[in-house]
């Protein structure tokens, strides 16, 4: 009997490599410089603010996120900010543009086991250059039949990319750490959805698990990937 799958989606940032924590440890960074002007707490959620209304201009990525903590550096000093301060926040852009990727564990074997009888695409969202970047410090690239790097995840965009390269939502899979990215609108296309969850993740990227979904799987960890694959057939 021919294999119901066809070809397996891959998100990037948190599924095969780590990505929030050095969101998470800049942003730490960021608050101690502002540490004058509030609270930590308060600082991040002023930032978080940011980075929710600048998504539509700037798109996901470091770049965005830089430029948040400049706006919020600006709005929590009431434009008093020393100079110093913002070229140092600049500085850690920079850094986390250019630290070395990170591979979770089970990344390349899942990858490996996959490749070969299944397209395997990676979709990904976020900064093209940064993204590029990162899939070829990696050293995963050659797994990958297809890459698309695109600047939102919905449903369309999961039935226009599994129709691309496999033969539709229906006969594909989508890999992810991201329950409002990956999975649900991986599952609304008619994909099945598979739940990696990441120790940290970032906070416009929280939904409920959709548990009543046929469709629905969560795993502890990638190496557990494979065995679900040859299962659904």
């Amino acid at each position: 009997m021919a294999s119901t799958l066809s070809t397996i989606g891959f998100d990037a940032d948190d599924t095969l490599w780590q990505n929030e924590h050095f969101y998470r440890l800049t942003e730490e960074h960021f608050t101690s410089l502002l540490a004058e002007h509030g609270e930590r707490e308060v600082l991040s959620s002023r930032l978080l603010e940011a980075e929710r209304r600048n998504l539509g201009l700037y798109g996901y990525g470091i770049k965005g996120f830089t430029l948040s903590m400049i706006e919020t550096a600006i709005e929590v000093t009431e434009g008093r900010v020393p100079v110093a301060v913002i070229e140092r926040i600049l500085s850690a852009g920079r850094e986390m543009l250019n630290h070395p990727v990170e591979t979770l564990p089970h990344a390349r074997e899942a990858l490996e086991r996959l490749a070969g009888c299944y397209r395997i695409v990676l979709i990904t969202k976020g900064d093209l250059f940064d993204q590029e970047r990162k899939l070829a410090q990696s050293g995963l690239g050659d797994l990958f039949d297809a890459v698309e790097i695109v600047s939102e995840k919905s449903a369309a965009t999961y039935e226009r990319l599994f129709a691309r390269h496999g033969d539709g939502p229906e006969h594909s899979m989508m890999v992810g750490n991201s329950l409002k990215s990956d999975i649900v609108p991986a599952i609304a296309a008619g994909s099945w959805g598979v739940y990696v969850p990441h120790t940290l993740t970032w906070a416009l990227e929280h939904a409920e698990e959709p548990v009543s979904a046929a469709r629905f799987r969560r795993l502890a960890h990638l190496g557990e990937l494979a065995d679900l694959v040859e299962a659904i057939g």
